[in-house]
């Protein structure tokens, strides 16, 4: 999965979550994404090469910890 925002590093993910900010996340492609529990993410956005990846717990779509 991917977050909406396209994060360059990790660390910008757990900030942004940190400071209460609302990070979504996404699935591509033709099925959908979880919206609750735990999901890998990557980044930065295809088709750039992924330099992070991390697991996230989501409820109703939105990260509230990043691992």
């Amino acid at each position: 999965m991917y977050t909406v925002e396209n994060f360059r590093t990790k660390k910008a993910v757990r900030e942004a979550v940190a400071n209460g900010g609302t990070v979504k996340v996404y699935q591509p492609g033709p099925f959908p994404g979880a919206t609750d529990g735990v999901v890998g993410l990557e980044g930065p956005h295809y088709p750039e090469a992924h330099t992070w990846y991390a697991l996230a717990t989501i409820r109703d779509g939105v990260i509230v910890k990043v691992k």
